[in-house]
């Protein structure tokens, strides 16, 4: 059984932009979002769940902090106890502060790499920062040597 993971649009939308948004669903099925995150990413295909969280109490606190897809990923994430795709540095340190588990974009292409769904992550990785997505020199460094690339 594939692994129950939760995403914001960022994530969505960068692989989407270089063409392969087919990793997600090759590595864990489907993945669950709630409605504002199916707004913000504005397609929809089959192995994106969305899903209404149960209590929004969560999710109204935590966009005091975070943007509103953020707030309501983590809050559903939290509530089910899944994965968390984000990758906006303020939204992974509250999904961590309520124990969730977190990968980001470049994250999700070393387990691509890993399990073989893709042959090299360096051309992805290209095509990101062709489209505006940040990442530090020194975290494409490390994730080109944990792909053995």
């Amino acid at each position: 059984m594939s692994e129950r993971i939760v995403s914001d649009s960022t994530c969505l939308i960068a692989l989407e932009r270089i063409g392969s948004v087919e990793i997600l669903p090759a590595l864990f099925g489907s993945l669950i979002i709630p409605p504002v995150v199916q707004l913000e990413f504005g397609i929809s295909i089959p192995w994106l769940k969305v899903t209404q969280l149960s209590d929004p109490s969560l999710a109204a606190t935590l966009k005091t902090i975070v943007d509103d897809g953020e707030a309501e990923a983590i809050a559903l994430a939290r509530e089910h106890k899944y994965r968390i795709i984000t990758d906006d540095r303020r939204a992974r340190s509250v999904a961590r502060q309520y124990g969730l588990d977190v990968v980001g974009t470049v994250g999700i292409l070393v387990l691509a790499k890993q399990k073989g769904i893709v042959s090299s992550i360096r051309p992805l990785l290209t095509s990101l920062e062709n489209i505006g997505f940040y990442f530090s020199t020194a975290l494409k460094e490390e994730v080109l040597h944990l792909a053995e690339e």
